[in-house]
């Protein structure tokens, strides 16, 4: 298990979905929040982590996601601490994916 907290940046993360590189995306946000726009992660508001462990892969990456970076990065250190040394959070969040990768995407 790692103690560093490991990121990926919303370009590496772009790359890996263009190349089909196997990866869970899971979005930690509020379901009004995924309503107002989505990269079509699995949602699992931070709320319900605790209680849906079991859907929550380690045989591939794992990039947790919220709107800015901080829920996300809570996430990722409660799974560390629970066992799991695959999970990166996504620097700056889907703020930073619409800045950078989907401007079409309605910031909020």
């Amino acid at each position: 298990m790692t103690d560093t907290m490991q990121f990926i940046l919303p370009a590496e993360l772009a790359e890996w979905r263009a190349g089909n590189k196997e990866h869970q995306l899971i979005d930690v946000r509020e379901d009004y929040e995924v309503q107002t726009c989505s990269i079509s992660g699995q949602h699992i508001p931070m709320a319900e982590i605790t209680q849906r462990f079991s859907e929550i892969r380690k045989d591939v990456p794992v990039v947790i996601h919220c709107k800015s970076g901080r829920r996300s990065e809570a996430v990722a250190e409660y799974l560390q601490r629970h066992g799991y040394s695959n999970i990166y959070s996504l620097s700056g969040g889907i703020l930073a994916w619409i800045d950078t990768i989907d401007t079409s995407l309605e910031r909020y």
